[in-house]
Parts: C-alpha cells; structure tokens; sequence
C-alpha cells in the first residue's frame, strides 16, 4: 500500500450562516501520497481552505479522522508538526528588515540555526536579494520569502494554499518552480489552487473537490483518462455553409467566434474531406484534447455534483446533491 503523507476518512465541518448551518466539508476522503505535488483542486468555497485549517489544528472537524504521516490530528499533531511547513495566509515580515534578518529572526525563534537562513533563501532562488529589504521585494519575491521560512524546520511535508493568488505570469512560473524543486528533492509538497493550467504543469497527483465533497483522485493521468480527441476547432471562409455541412454528416457542430466547434468525430481528417467535397477549404484544424481544466468543469458543474460523473471506475468518486456550501474556500 502507497504510504500516505495526508489521510482523511468521511471529514466533516459546517458554518453557521444565515438560515441555518451551511456545509463546508463533507464526507471528504482525502489521499495524498508521499513525495511530488499533489494538487488539491476545487472552486472558491469547496472546502479547499477548511480542509487545511483542519489539518493544521486551526478549526476542529465535527466529525471523520484525520492523519498526517500516520499521526492522527488533532491529537497527534504536536509529535508531527515539526515535520509540517504550511503557508495559509498572507505571511507577515517586517518591511524594512532584509528577507535575510526577517527569517535569522524566525530561526532564532524555532531554535534552527542561523546557517539555515543562507541554505533556505538559496533553494528558493533568493539567494542574491536575501540583503535586500522586505518592503522592495515583488510580490513573487515575496512569496518565495513565505516558503524559505517553512523550510527553515526541513519539513518533509509543504502545503501552500492559493500560493500564486495576486501574482503576474512571472511571479507564478517562479512559484511553480520552486514548488516542483522541493518535490523533486523528495518532500510532498500540497498545493490547493483553482487555476488548472497552473498545477496541470507541475502535479503528479491531483484531488477534485466540489460543494465540500471529493468528486475525483488520483495521478493526473488517470484523472484526465485517454479520453482521445474532445474537440476539433475549424477555420473556414464560410462557417454557417461549413456548419451545415459537417451537422448534416451527423457531427456536432457550434459556433466558436470566427470559428467552429465540432464534436463527434475520432479523426480530424474526416473534417477537411467532407468540407472539401463540396469546395469549402479549411485554414486552420487544431484537435482539442481532454485537460485538467476541462475535467475540472465537467466534475464541478451543477449537474455532475446531482450524479456520478461518467469514467473509469476508480478515476471518479461518485457525488450527491447537498445543500450549498458556505462562503468558505
């Protein structure tokens, strides 16, 4: 059996909201495997947040059991924590401090010695500006800041809620980086995230949660599937004659701007030869293939969570309807 950094059975926590208690987490079964990045994927307010204020100690469960390397939280935790580096919120440094002083006084303050500043700002790819002050620091610099100090302890689990929010393109290549490093170095790193291009890039395992509940699990592989060609986009001179063309054929056919959306067919040559027939030329045919992103939607929208989304069997955790979650992520 794959040894487990987090484990979760049947995890349950609700809020209270106007009219009544809302759900945050449901029944959540959470899996996620030592070593690599394992993407916690779920809309604003699916629990993702609660989820790791629960493992953290921060919010207690109502109900379920929780594991982290095998120590039950919360009552284990302090025989674990040490071993544990989270950035939850917004992490807070003294602006006018170098990020070098700002984490010797977060060393000092765990008793991890003062060579472990230099050593953390290094992996992070700070290790030229740990002189600089904090407040001149962008805003990808500083996040990087926020990891070297979970590093500073030498956790062998990292877990990073929503870590590129409010970054520029830069800043959130830079944090990919830096979060498939640590995983490559052996560590297990948890990232919880709503941008499916993003964790697509660097995950090795994923979960997909909806409305508190776990609708997927498992490598991104096997949760994306062999799904084959999804899509075909089409560019023609003249859409509304091709449209007609390709629906009559029996494929599935909707406009897309200037272009064509078609569904339904294994080979995209099949396209090019029946609009040729009747002296419609293609410019442009690019194949669609399943993604993340769109395995995300199809999990995550109103009329998957009212019944067990279509897969292989093991690749989708089936779903039911509940009551809206609470405004919680």
């Amino acid at each position: 059996m794959t040894e487990l950094a987090i484990d979760t059975t049947a995890l349950r926590r609700t809020y209270r909201a106007r009219g009544g208690r809302r759900v945050g987490v449901e029944g959540l079964d959470l899996r996620v495997p030592v070593g690599g990045v394992h993407g916690f994927l779920g809309p604003n307010g699916s629990g993702k947040t609660t989820t790791i204020r629960m493992l953290l100690g921060l919010v207690r469960a109502e109900s379920g059991s929780m594991r982290i390397f095998g120590h039950e939280v919360p009552d284990e935790l302090p025989d674990v924590i040490g071993r544990v580096g989270a950035i939850v919120e917004s992490p807070k440094f003294f602006p006018t401090f170098t990020g070098w002083r700002n984490l010797e006084l977060l060393a000092a303050g765990i008793g991890t010695p003062k060579a472990r500043v230099g050593e953390v700002l290094d992996a992070t790819g700070l290790g030229d500006r740990g002189k600089d002050r904090y407040k001149g620091y962008s805003l990808g610099m500083k996040q990087r800041l926020a990891i070297a100090a979970t590093l500073l302890k030498s956790p062998d689990l990292l877990i990073f809620d929503e870590p590129t929010n409010g970054l520029d393109p830069a800043g959130i290549h830079e944090i990919r980086q830096t979060m498939r490093r640590l995983a490559d170095e052996g560590r297990t790193v948890l990232v919880s995230s709503h941008i499916l291009a993003e964790v697509e890039q660097i995950a090795d395992t994923v979960s997909i949660i909806g409305a508190g509940r776990l609708l997927a699990e498992g490598p991104v592989t096997d949760v994306i599937g062999d799904s084959g060609i999804t899509a075909v986009r089409v560019g023609v001179p003249d859409p509304e004659s091709a449209a007609a063309v390709l629906s009559g054929d029996g494929l599935r056919v909707r406009p897309d701007g200037p272009y064509l959306r078609v569904r339904g067919v294994d080979d995209p040559a099949r396209i090019t030869e029946l609009l040729a027939h009747r002296g419609i030329y293609v410019h442009e045919l690019v194949p669609e293939r399943a993604d993340l992103e769109s395995v995300f939607l199809e999990l995550t929208s109103a009329t998957s969570l009212a019944q067990p989304p279509r897969g292989r069997r093991g690749r989708h955790a089936p779903a039911e309807p509940v009551e809206p979650a609470a405004e919680v992520s």
